[in-house]
């Protein structure tokens, strides 16, 4: 796994993190803004054919 790879299913880790613990303080706000990361992070995914299936777990 190169590095790009790396980096980038260790920050969807991290957003999904951060969004279930926006989620479960009620930070409505928050919540959006990491959902909305985890989409861009996706999608960045997405078009450099990099799985997030295990990221995603």
């Amino acid at each position: 796994m190169d590095a790009f790879t790396a980096g980038l299913l260790q920050r969807i880790r991290t957003t999904q993190s951060d969004l279930t613990r926006a989620r479960e303080t009620g930070d409505d706000f928050l919540a959006e803004v990491e959902q909305a990361e985890l989409e861009d992070l996706r999608r960045l995914a997405a078009e450099h054919g990099v799985e997030v299936g295990a990221a995603s777990a």
